[in-house]
């Protein structure tokens, strides 16, 4: 069974996604609301459907797409035009989404260079992507609740792996790839452990500027932190060695992608 097919029937990982706090998704919706009338925004890994919900209360034209059936039948049934779809090729033409996003589905797909492409190519010029995935390879930080985030000698490796990735950007970025990691199975889910990708804050920035967008911000806080908090933790280049890897950008190549 492929790591897509394991979501696909999996009733306890709809109930797992649709128990979240509504509130655990603020700042990624506030970030894909787009200036102007009848905007059309597009939630990619809508879960069960709360991101596409609250969009809808504030009058945009929202859908969502998913790999699990049970959690889009529970989207279905909040009034949310969301739909199943396979993982790789989003089901809509070119240019056809003012405002894209994926929160925290970015580690768990197959081929993610091919999924950042895929949220670009149905984004219109000029439109907004927001993408929030874990930072695996963080350097500073405590209660990781990861292995691969966890202990000195990881962290060490984690430095090790970020210096090594600034290198090959600059050196050969034709051979920039995201690492794959086995997913963790065991009885007592913890969140993250199915996530097979190392996702990361530099290379998803690497990625979006190679599909011709341009990133207006790189945070380390995926949700509503206080103010003063959220400036000290994203200060400079420290924001790619804490917790979390939350980027904003904006799609400025005219030309198709993919």
């Amino acid at each position: 069974m492929g790591h897509v097919e394991s979501y696909r029937k999996n009733e306890k990982y709809a109930a797992f996604l649709d128990a979240w706090d509504p509130a655990f998704y603020g700042k990624y919706v506030d970030a894909l609301c787009v200036e102007g009338d009848d905007r059309r925004i597009l939630d990619v890994g809508c879960g069960t459907g709360q991101v596409v919900e609250q969009l809808s209360r504030r009058g945009y034209r929202a859908r969502g797409v998913d790999v699990s059936e049970p959690a889009v039948r529970i989207a279905r049934r909040r009034g949310g035009h969301c739909s199943l779809y396979d993982g790789r090729r989003l089901p809509f033409g070119a240019a056809q989404f003012d405002a894209v996003g994926a929160f925290n589905v970015l580690e768990h797909v197959e081929e993610p260079e091919a999924f950042l492409g895929e949220l670009v190519r149905v984004l219109v010029p000029g439109g907004r992507v927001v993408i929030s995935s874990p930072n695996f390879l963080r350097v500073l930080g405590l209660r990781d609740y990861h292995p691969r985030m966890r202990g000195l000698g990881n962290k060490l490796a984690n430095a090790r792996s970020l210096w090594r990735i600034r290198h090959r950007i600059r050196q050969a970025p034709e051979s920039v790839r995201f690492e794959r990691m086995e997913p963790i199975v065991r009885e007592n889910f913890a969140p993250d452990d199915d996530a097979v990708v190392v996702t990361n804050p530099l290379q998803m920035r690497f990625f979006l500027e190679r599909l011709g967008c341009r990133v207006l911000s790189v945070e380390c806080t995926d949700r509503p932190v206080p103010r003063l908090v959220e400036w000290g933790l994203n200060l400079g280049p420290l924001r790619y060695l804490w917790f979390n890897s939350f980027l904003v950008a904006v799609r400025e190549d005219q030309s198709p992608v993919g």
